[in-house]
């Protein structure tokens, strides 16, 4: 028998409901069939508060809109929270139709501030930053079946869960090696940087000389 998920959370069916509501900015993550955009199809979005809850949003297959959803990622006056945004903003838009903006995203954070290292997944960050260890067995798991596991909602919840203490986290480095100003005025570059991978530009750097 399959345990219960340990991590609060709630599963909604194609739409997170009408009136529920959230406090602040929103941290969030997508589960697909694979990592080729274009071809593996969205499943799962998971987004938090912060507060504690996890709310999980099973996509269908064929699916091309979240009204609520949409209308929350795309509220000006929360920043969403990710981790390698770039990714989840091009899924986002491809399959819902949804452009995802402010955009904050741990990834690029770690990437300016811990430059001792090459080591920015989100379960070394985790590790380093807040002490939690992440674990990603459930990650290549069947995203795409009709009935998810306790533990793959309890490895979509904890992808979001530390997402709000791990930006600040970072922001303390950030701001230690002078370098905040750079990482917000290039985290606000993604959502454009998402649209050049949708249109065919995702292996190829358009700044470079040749």
């Amino acid at each position: 028998m399959n345990r219960e998920a340990i991590i609060p959370n709630h599963l909604h069916k194609g739409d997170l409901p009408t009136g529920l509501t959230f406090v602040g900015d929103i941290a969030v993550d997508t589960e697909a069939m694979g990592l080729q955009t274009n071809r593996d199809r969205l499943c799962v979005v998971q987004l938090t508060d912060g507060q504690g809850d996890v709310h999980i949003v099973q996509i269908t297959k064929g699916q091309t809109d979240a009204p609520n959803l949409k209308a929350l990622l795309e509220d000006a006056e929360r920043t969403k929270l990710f981790h390698f945004a770039r990714f989840d903003l091009a899924i986002l838009k491809h399959y819902l139709g949804i452009q995802v903006a402010p955009v904050y995203c741990t990834k690029i954070a770690s990437r300016l501030c811990r430059t001792y290292t090459e080591r920015h997944g989100f379960k070394e960050i985790c590790k380093e930053l807040i002490g939690q260890d992440i674990s990603k067995m459930q990650q290549s798991s069947d995203w795409g079946a009709e009935e998810l596991l306790p533990e793959q909602l309890d490895y979509a919840a904890a992808d979001v869960l530390y997402l709000h203490q791990l930006r600040d986290a970072l922001n303390v480095r950030l701001a230690r090696e002078d370098r905040m100003e750079l990482a917000l005025l290039t985290m606000a570059c993604l959502p454009v940087r998402a649209e050049l991978d949708l249109a065919g530009w995702a292996e190829i750097d358009i700044f470079a000389h040749s």
